[in-house]
């Protein structure tokens, strides 16, 4: 086990939650426990262990008052896992084991509070091996972590991520999209779509090598993970030039599309987890 599973993740969700599982979160409703919110008469909350005897007697009226606080609830927060060809790539990092690294770091935060946590693998349908409903119970989630960084990654396509958005019907959850992004643009707006319930935040995994790697002149054989083949490049300035520019727009048509959907913005993931640099983006977005 990494040590990622030792990482402090802090995490708010954009809604407030609903139910009778007590948490860490502020939820929408009120009760007789949690942080104290407001006073209101008896018959609004008919308890009499929350009599605020000070306010009833300042009362000019004679009623009674009690106090009424904001209760705290657990949420559950999920890890949708591309698991498609692509994902298999590895140069100063190995995208796998950053995924497998989110997921540890998650579960151990997550269950720390009280919060259940879940994940999806997913390639071209759901993978039913790598399908961990939501618990509290932190061995199974960080076991779960550990076969993620241990999966093959042979099909090409990432559809699957369609129906694991659709088995997260009901009450919003806190969603971690975590992919390379590696599809056509319509998939991902159609997954964006789909999620559209949740308090989504895409992960975009990243390698330094991918860019850095390339030479201004030279010849370099480049593998189309996704089942295109081999092709052995030319490399010149102007080829180099058109291919990082073709790279960051990849990267800003995701923005857009996360920014349409109502999903946070992507955070980028590259080469190594940091539990901190995702606390500041989650705590900032």
């Amino acid at each position: 086990m990494t040590d990622a599973s030792s990482a402090e993740i802090v995490y708010l969700p954009r809604w407030r939650p609903r139910g009778r599982r007590i948490g860490a979160h502020r939820g929408q409703e009120a009760g007789g426990l949690g942080t104290f919110r407001d006073q209101v008469p008896f018959l609004t909350l008919p308890d009499a262990r929350r009599i605020d005897l000070r306010a009833s007697l300042r009362d000019p009226f004679e009623g009674v008052h009690v106090r009424r606080f904001e209760m705290r609830n657990a949420v559950e927060v999920w890890a949708l896992i591309d698991l498609s060809a692509s994902m298999r790539f590895r140069g100063a990092g190995d995208r796998l084991r950053l995924a497998a690294d989110l997921c540890a770091g998650l579960a151990a935060s997550a269950t720390r509070i009280g919060d259940g946590f879940g994940v999806i693998g997913c390639d071209r349908t759901v993978r039913a091996d790598l399908y961990l409903p939501a618990t509290r119970r932190r061995g199974p989630a960080l076991a779960m972590a550990e076969r993620i960084a241990a999966a093959r990654c042979d099909a090409t396509g990432a559809e699957g991520l369609l129906e694991a958005a659709r088995l997260l019907f009901g009450r919003p959850r806190l969603v971690f999209l975590v992919s390379d992004f590696r599809w056509p643009q319509a998939l991902i707006a159609q997954v964006f779509a789909a999620l559209a319930l949740h308090d989504t935040v895409p992960v975009l995994l990243a390698d330094s090598a991918e860019d850095a790697g390339l030479a201004d002149w030279g010849l370099v054989e480049l593998d189309d993970l996704e089942g295109a083949g081999r092709r052995l490049v030319f490399l010149r300035p102007a080829l180099k030039r058109r291919w990082i520019a073709r790279e960051q727009a990849r990267r800003d048509a995701l923005r857009t599309i996360a920014a349409a959907s109502s999903a946070r913005a992507p955070f980028h993931l590259e080469d190594r987890f940091d539990a901190q640099a995702l606390t500041r983006h989650l705590l900032a977005t």
